[in-house]
């Protein structure tokens, strides 16, 4: 990819020196910089370094604010976004599910955090269309590979920490020390005060929580017929609700309300005002059915799936889930303790195996399962949805995990057509 600019004496940036000519920077990262002397073999117009670029594309004059932890990011963002088009104001979205301007879909899913030329790419974008804001999801793995290197945040924010992504960064600890390193700078950060993991710079810290005292405190809640609570930001106080489920949505949608507060100067009765226009994000704790009640979650850590489970202790659950191939092993009888734990039946299945055997997948969370008499088992992930529908009676709730609003089954290298959704719904008209 070329991305071409304007009044400079070469005419394109890329990183990829194989596209690189004399009218054509080269811009430098910790992905490429082994190529580097490939682009200037390939008569590359100059080297550019990230902190360069965003000078280059003029990129000061957008807000950017940057969402990570292991669950909420994508619910958060949303929110965010969500706030700030209601108050008036223009904005962008980058993350798990595409590029989003001015509430209209730009481009699709790719990675949660692409490339820097890629992000560098739509902020330019979002300011050409008007854009205040630039809110962006930050993966881990876009953390420790640098991809968000050059960026001035406006704004950083931390959801939460716990176990996922070990296959890359091979320890809880690891995994810890690289999501604490977005927040070791002097730029603005907003942290969850419930966290024990969070290790933060003071300067310039604000907070939010349920537990403990925080900048935006949570003082009473309630969690029947939606996400309600009050707000308190130091005397002052407001109430706020929203058609969203379930505790960790309140952490979601606090942290929102702070953010918006933070970066925009808009008042707290003005935000938590349009709050409730908020409706959620596809496939988190999505309704495809009202009788019987099925929902999709796109939960797939076991900390994820408690949380969500949790959101229903009230009633009886039949949970079908599976883990996905070639990614963090460990997670897995984790997962199935948790489900056994809170579902009353357990239905164990594949969920973008990739290039693992998905039986061995299956059971290595049948490790994490001691009593297996309420556990059904079927590799067919169609098969195990259709068994939970078939099986359930009176209020039970099933409730599929793992996918969320992904529309394809990885197999091997091939992405099938599969929308837990659409699968749901069709058969439930068989039934």
């Amino acid at each position: 990819m070329k991305v071409e600019v304007q009044d400079k004496p070469y005419r394109y940036v890329s990183e990829n020196s194989r596209v690189c000519g004399s009218d054509c920077a080269f811009l430098l990262t910790k992905q490429n910089e082994k190529y580097k002397e490939d682009a200037l073999t390939r008569g590359a117009h100059t080297i550019l370094t990230p902190q360069e670029c965003w000078e280059l594309f003029g990129l000061n004059r957008i807000k950017v604010v940057g969402i990570t932890g292991t669950n909420g990011k994508t619910t958060t963002a949303s929110a965010i976004y969500s706030i700030l088009l209601d108050c008036g104001h223009k904005t962008a979205m980058q993350g798990t599910r595409g590029f989003f301007m001015n509430d209209a879909p730009v481009e699709g899913k790719t990675l949660t955090t692409p490339t820097v030329l890629n992000t560098y790419r739509h902020m330019a974008q979002a300011i050409a269309e008007g854009c205040e804001y630039f809110i962006m999801e930050v993966s881990s793995h876009a953390i420790e590979q640098e991809r968000i290197a050059g960026i001035d945040f406006a704004l950083k924010i931390l959801t939460n920490i716990t176990q996922d992504h070990l296959d890359y960064h091979e320890s809880i600890e690891e995994y810890t020390r690289i999501k604490n390193l977005f927040f070791q700078d002097e730029s603005k950060k907003l942290i969850n005060k419930d966290e024990p993991r969070a290790e933060f710079n003071m300067k310039n810290a604000f907070s939010y929580g349920v537990e403990n005292p925080a900048t935006y405190k949570i003082i009473a809640y309630s969690l029947n017929n939606g996400v309600s609570g009050v707000l308190k930001y130091f005397e002052e106080h407001v109430a706020f609700t929203t058609s969203l489920h379930g505790f960790f949505n309140l952490y979601n949608i606090t942290a929102a309300i702070a953010a918006v507060h933070l970066v925009s100067g808009e008042s707290l009765e003005k935000i938590t005002e349009v709050v409730e226009n908020f409706g959620g994000v596809s496939g988190r704790m999505e309704v495809v059915s009202e009788s019987p009640l099925v929902i999709v979650d796109f939960a797939h850590t076991p900390d994820g799936m408690e949380q969500v489970l949790n959101a229903l202790k009230e009633k009886e659950v039949l949970v079908v889930f599976g883990a996905g191939g070639d990614r963090d092993r460990t997670k897995r009888p984790m997962m199935g303790r948790v489900a056994a734990m809170y579902a009353k039946k357990v239905y164990v299945t594949s969920d973008n195996p990739r290039f693992e055997d998905p039986d061995m997948i299956i059971e290595d969370i049948l490790n994490g399962i001691e009593d297996r008499s309420k556990v059904f088992v079927d590799v067919n992930r169609r098969n195990a949805i259709a068994q939970a529908l078939h099986d359930r009676s009176g209020d039970e709730i099933v409730l599929i995990l793992g996918k969320g609003d992904e529309t394809s089954q990885i197999i091997y290298d091939q992405h099938l057509p599969f929308d837990d959704r659409v699968v749901a719904k069709e058969l439930l008209k068989e039934i």
